[in-house]
């Protein structure tokens, strides 16, 4: 009854809304897509930038703009045609920021642009010291022979020859070229004396393909230069976590690492304001890449360090330290939800035993995405929900409220419906109540039938939580007609460290009864109709698809499986991190001790039950889960004569990035639901 006269009361909603339209493919690829930049020196304004996909074109244009906090006062900065990034803001107002390979400056407004670095050199992120005289940034160095210098004699071979592993990663292959941090002398005009802190050496900062400016930065003092970096090669590097976080001494040109005996990824080093402290990120076991995040303390005058958060269950996602240098504030997935917290850190003064204390700010069926800044009084941050994507938002701190700043998207929002979303607790077989988001049509009437999608979550240990995604956009499965089944099951973040690091070694087991738990609760529902049921996922989600596919028993009346593991033994001989695979799999295949997990967790061991539609989507450059995973499942379901569709992107990695191919991907998703379900 619960549910019935909550039904009743989003259809009392919906049909109270003056907004005619419901979300479409066209609506949703003219969002304005917001991400954060930095605050002004006086706190009273926050930067970001504003990508608009240009589908003609085939790319995106990004922007930055100002405005401040208190909502008014929105200006565009930059306006030529490109990406502009990684925006810092001088102590004078004027600006630096990325833009084609170069670093620019301009004044306050914009205006004056003007590259200040020479054209042809690499200048990919970075950040400044506090007197605005020194700058780091990184370039790649070429550290390895090409083919062509091996034999000068076939210069037009596109033939390459690896010793080890790394020779390929996520989507792209190795080369003869490493990142590395430069320092150099800074004006506003130029940037001489450059000079490699890691010259000599094979190794990357940032870390690649996926490190930016997170990964270094100077001392409060500028004297040091803090970054991280997997100092290993090859083989090793593919079987390994074990970022570290190195001190660079600028006036005595030495590195220490002073993350040594951690053993697994260190990474977002951040500075203090009184230069008393330093904390990063930490994962604690070598070969898990999912491991709980702690906040790592640093005292830097004696050398010092504590794990603010080992006793805290649950894992953190990014920190900045206060300006008043007493806490931390940071994010982290709770109960469904991505949430602000703050811990307090020990006082230099104080001789009393120091305990840490975790308060949580900010609550509520929404996400924090990705924290900006913090002025004296509010902690600015772009918030989403499934029905919103990013904006900028602050917590006061002295009211203990949310405030919204932007709401960029108001004039496509107001033409259109939201979808009611609920949060549904669900028992599983193991008798554990797991929290389920369910996602309803805009004109939901609970007096009709609904088809309904089993949203199948990546990661394997990513979170179901409030966000907005562009392509796996649940507002849009909802406005199709779909009710969305969203459950956070077995591996998920947000439920304490032991619901989250079951799925390691069980990937088929737990997590897919949880599925099927949330599938058998709902469809008993009066509104939902048992016999038009789908599930839907990619990455971990499309082996989840894959592994129902041969499970399900007849539960679902179609599949839709991208970028998914359909043969873990071939999967293992292909992937690139094999930190991942060793892990999450248990061990190699040829392993007689790991030869049951791959019995019982293996797809491709289930084929012989195949008995249902399935849509397959892969990506040509995806190293993580190489497209032959996806070409297999197809060629299965062809010869075994299932109704079946390949869509191919041969430009594409694991994610769909470009305009049109994002466009196509949604309409051959919704094509497929259109003639199956």
């Amino acid at each position: 009854m619960r549910l019935f006269f909550f039904a009743l009361s989003l259809l009392v909603l919906s049909h109270s809304m003056t907004a005619q339209d419901k979300l479409n493919e066209e609506l949703l690829w003219s969002l304005k897509r917001l991400s954060g930049e930095t605050l002004s020196p006086d706190g009273q304004a926050v930067y970001f930038g504003i990508a608009l996909p240009d589908i003609k074109e085939d790319r995106s244009e990004r922007n930055i703009f100002s405005i401040k906090l208190d909502g008014t006062g929105q200006k565009q900065i930059t306006t030529a045609s490109g990406n502009e990034s990684n925006l810092v803001v001088l102590k004078d107002g004027s600006l630096l920021y990325s833009f084609k390979g170069r670093i620019w400056s301009s004044k306050a407004d914009g205006s004056e642009p003007k590259a200040i670095t020479p054209e042809g050199m690499q200048y990919d992120y970075f950040k400044l010291n506090t007197l605005e005289n020194k700058i780091l940034f990184s370039r790649d160095v070429k550290v390895f022979n090409t083919t062509a210098d091996l034999y000068p004699d076939l210069q037009k071979s596109k033939g390459r020859v690896f010793d080890a592993l790394f020779y390929r990663h996520w989507d792209q292959y190795a080369d003869a070229y490493v990142s590395h941090v430069f320092i150099a002398d800074f004006t506003k005009n130029s940037v001489s004396n450059e000079q490699d802190i890691m010259a000599g050496e094979s190794f990357d900062c940032p870390q690649q393909p996926m490190g930016g400016t997170d990964d270094f930065l100077f001392s409060a003092d500028g004297n040091r230069i803090y970054y991280v970096s997997k100092k290993v090669s090859g083989t090793p590097d593919a079987l390994s976590t074990n970022t570290d976080i190195y001190e660079y001494s600028i006036s005595a040109g030495t590195t220490v690492n002073i993350s040594n005996g951690l053993k697994g990824f260190d990474t977002h080093p951040g500075v203090s304001g009184n230069g008393e402290w330093l904390c990063w990120l930490s994962m604690a076991r070598d070969g898990y890449e999912s491991d709980k995040n702690d906040l790592i303390l640093y005292h830097i005058p004696t050398k010092q360090l504590q794990n603010l958060t080992k006793d805290w269950d649950n894992t953190v996602q990014e920190f900045i330290f206060s300006k008043d240098h007493q806490s931390i504030y940071f994010t982290a997935y709770t109960q469904g939800s991505k949430h602000l917290h703050q811990i307090n850190i020990p006082s230099s003064n104080s001789k009393s035993k120091f305990t840490p204390t975790i308060k949580t700010l900010t609550r509520g069926d929404f996400d924090v995405a990705d924290i900006i800044g913090q002025t004296a009084n509010a902690v600015i941050y772009t918030r989403t929900d499934m029905n919103h994507a990013p904006e900028l938002f602050y917590y006061d701190i002295s009211k203990n409220n949310t405030v919204a700043i932007t709401n960029i998207n108001k004039d496509t929002y107001d033409k259109i419906r939201m979808c009611p979303v609920e949060k549904r607790m669900i028992k599983t077989t193991d008798q554990q109540q797991m929290l389920t988001w369910i996602v309803y049509p805009p004109d939901f009437d609970p007096t009709k039938k609904y088809p309904a999608l089993l949203y199948c979550q990546g990661g394997p240990q990513s979170a179901v939580s409030q966000f907005y995604s562009y392509r796996w956009n649940f507002q849009l499965m909802a406005s199709k007609g779909y009710i969305v089944i969203a459950p956070n099951r077995r591996g998920l973040p947000g439920f304490g460290t032991s619901w989250n690091e079951q799925i390691s070694g069980d990937w088929g087991g737990q997590a897919m009864s949880d599925y099927l738990a949330a599938v058998d609760s709902m469809k008993k529902l009066p509104f939902i109709d048992a016999s038009r049921i789908g599930a839907v996922g990619a990455s971990y989600g499309g082996y989840s698809v894959y592994m129902l596919a041969g499970i399900h028993n007849n539960r679902f009346k179609t599949f839709i499986a991208h970028c998914g593991l359909f043969d873990l033994r071939s999967w293992y001989g292909s992937t690139e991190e094999m930190w991942f695979a060793n892990w999450d799999i248990g061990g190699p295949y040829w392993d007689e001790r790991y030869k049951p997990l791959y019995q019982k967790h293996d797809p491709i061991n289930y084929a012989a039950n195949w008995n249902t539609p399935i849509l397959v989507i892969h990506g040509g450059l995806d190293y993580r889960v190489p497209e032959t995973q996806g070409m297999e499942a197809f060629q299965l379901a062809q010869v075994k004569g299932i109704k079946s569709r390949f869509v191919y992107f041969p430009d594409e990695g694991h994610w769909i990035l470009k305009p049109q191919n994002g466009i196509l991907w949604q309409r051959e998703f919704y094509r497929w639901l259109q003639e199956t379900l």
